[in-house]
């Protein structure tokens, strides 16, 4: 079972991460993680660290509270 909060969270940084025109190929390099990482918070598979979402927001130039406002 999919949680409602990880998926919609996956879908900010989708979101964000197209809006750039980035791939998650590029993304991971910018954000020093792994494409598999990437690819399962986008789809809000797994739960994600802190830590690493400030990556991925600093790495999309974007204040984390972008992502978490889920507002897309």
């Amino acid at each position: 079972m999919k949680d409602e909060l990880l998926f919609k969270i996956g879908q900010s940084v989708r979101y964000i991460r197209l809006k750039q025109g980035l791939s998650q190929e590029e993304l991971a390099y910018k954000s020093q993680l792994n494409i598999n990482s990437i690819s399962t918070l986008e789809r809000g598979v797994n739960n994600i660290k802190i830590k690493t979402l400030y990556k991925i927001a600093d790495s999309l130039s974007v204040d984390i509270m972008d992502i978490l406002n889920c507002k897309f």
